[in-house]
């Protein structure tokens, strides 16, 4: 290869090129058409299919309502705490700003989440570039990372996920340049994002362990002889420490609810081939030789060996996940090392063929089946139009919980209902006597009602909710004394052991909603037995 060639190749490819020989780098060409044109590079078009991830996300943004965990984050947000039930505070803390900075809209509240669905293009094709992939190989991962089911999913609305898998591709992009470079001092930053993680959620540890462990089964645990790496983990542990603290102050109540989940089986539990179909689903179908192709290079192919310490990483996160009956989407922040190094490695492996159109024709079957999938994760249709297009294709959003929907699957049917039940409750509420109405407390059996009034409810003049649902719970029933109370959700002959009058003044229930916020709104005077909601709040407490 000529020196003006190699030169082409390296102002285009990756940063890594130093470490191919001479004819990797005249394969690589072959395949990808380098050209030293910045605006064809890889990393240009890993930033476009960023960009499009972004305008798909807030294109979709107010096609439903929010979702009824969003109703509960918003909730959280308004009483800003280092922790809560279910949940570490970034969460919150992303709540809050959100509605500080762009106010309540439904493009507001999903604003966040879409960049982060951005962001993860960006770090999945960094982490292609970083892996040695050129051009072809950055611009598959981010296409991959752009059509994938599950995190198209996963940034259509506030949650702790989409942080997640920001954070975690971080560290493994982190992990990957200490290889690289040798450079030690790097664990300062993995030290940082693995504690932003777990101010996030929960799981980062999985993943944190599971990265350290895998690392210490490879030469590459040389990295952790350096001071940098203990340093980094104080760094982790210094940033967690409010929440620790916190938990550790309320006797980890997070502990106790997953016990409760566990024994009431709320969650669907799969087999081992159930759990990878979900995979399979999740990333989408024609991408399975991505990232199959990615566990292959890192843990059998020649050139992807001295990054085993990433295959075994996610065999680690897998085999916990299955012992411990773990929901199939915690495996998602796996993937964007995985696919990184199987586009690097189908870069390579098709670069070796005559096949000069395999490249772009698998790209474009990517792009082609990742539209055709997208309605089915991201609200985009019409609910009518989305239950027959999802008919016609023979393919729902799994199943997750022994939850009873509607029409629509729970990720969707969970956004519809709440203004209509904010309403309902509005009208019972201001057609009570104006003297009573000051001691009128509204009752909801879960977070999605008393987020729905919390959030809706200001104005249509209706005061917050109280509940008994995770960290409704510690707000208690603040100044209400439950003589008299709007109750959502319940049942009569369980309301009239509790109070003297039980009225039935409303009924809820939109047609797309989850069958369980189909329920009647009962006005209880004159509690049975108990003077004060204080004296009853702690058999009230409900962390299921």
């Amino acid at each position: 290869m000529s020196t003006k060639a190699n030169a082409e190749v390296l102002e285009s490819g990756s940063s890594s090129m130093s470490r191919l020989s001479p004819s990797d780098n005249g394969v690589r060409r072959t395949i990808t058409g380098q050209s030293a044109f910045g605006w064809f590079s890889g990393p240009a078009i890993v930033v476009y299919l960023a960009a499009i991830k972004l305008l798909v996300h807030i294109a979709t943004a107010a096609s439903y309502g929010l979702f009824t965990d969003e109703l509960y984050f918003l909730a959280c947000g308004e009483r800003l705490a280092w922790g809560y039930v279910d949940m570490p505070p970034l969460t919150a803390l992303q709540a809050w700003l959100a509605r500080e900075l762009l106010g309540d809209s439904l493009y507001a509240i999903h604003l966040f989440p879409a960049l982060a669905g951005a962001g993860l293009v960006l770090l999945t094709g960094a982490i292609a570039r970083e892996l040695g992939g050129g051009r072809y190989a950055q611009a598959l991962a981010a296409l991959v990372a752009l059509v994938s089911p599950g995190w198209l999913a996963v940034h259509a609305y506030l949650s702790m996920n989409s942080i997640e898998l920001l954070l975690v591709a971080g560290c493994a992009l982190v992990l990957i340049r200490m290889i690289n470079s040798g450079n030690t001092k790097l664990w300062l930053v993995f030290g940082a994002l693995a504690g932003l993680g777990m101010l996030n959620k929960h799981t980062m540890i999985l993943f944190g362990f599971a990265l350290i462990a895998s690392l210490l089964l490879t030469r590459e645990r040389r990295l952790m002889k350096s001071r940098w790496f203990a340093v980094g983990g104080t760094i982790a542990f210094l940033i967690f420490l409010p929440n620790l603290v916190w938990m550790w102050q309320h006797h980890f109540p997070h502990l106790e609810l997953l016990a409760n989940i566990r024994r009431n089986q709320r969650n669907v539990s799969f087999s081992f081939f159930d759990f990878m179909g979900q995979q399979v689903l999740f990333m989408h179908p024609a991408a399975l030789p991505v990232w199959l192709g990615g566990l292959w290079h890192f843990l059998v192919g020649k050139d992807g060996r001295r990054f085993r310490t990433l295959g075994l990483a996610y065999l680690v996160a897998l085999g916990i996940l299955l012992a411990a009956d773990g929901r199939t989407y915690y495996l998602l922040p796996g993937y964007p090392m995985l696919i990184a190094g199987g586009a690097t490695a189908i870069e390579r492996w098709l670069s070796r063929s005559r096949l000069r159109w395999a490249p772009p024709t698998y790209a474009a079957l990517i792009a082609a089946t990742g539209a055709m999938l997208a309605p089915l994760a991201l609200p985009a249709l019409p609910p009518e139009t989305y239950i027959m297009y999802s008919g016609a294709l023979g393919i729902s959003q799994p199943r997750l919980e022994h939850r009873r929907t509607s029409a629509l699957p729970q990720l969707f049917a969970d956004r519809f209902g709440w203004p209509e039940m904010a309403q309902a409750v509005a009208a019972a509420y201001h057609a009570i006597p104006e003297p009573e109405r000051e001691k009128t407390a509204i009752f909801g059996q879960d977070y999605g009602q008393g987020g729905a009034i919390d959030f809706y409810g200001p104005k249509l003049g209706l005061p917050k909710a109280i509940s008994g649902h995770l960290t409704y719970w510690y707000w208690g029933p603040r100044e209400y004394t439950g003589e008299i109370m709007l109750v959502m959700g319940d049942r009569r002959e369980v309301l009239e052991a509790e109070f003297e009058t039980v009225e039935k003044v409303g009924e809820v229930g939109h047609p797309y909603a989850m069958a369980s916020q189909h329920w009647e709104l009962f006005l209880c005077r004159g509690p049975k037995g108990w003077s004060n909601l204080q004296e009853i709040w702690p058999r009230l407490k409900n962390w299921n």
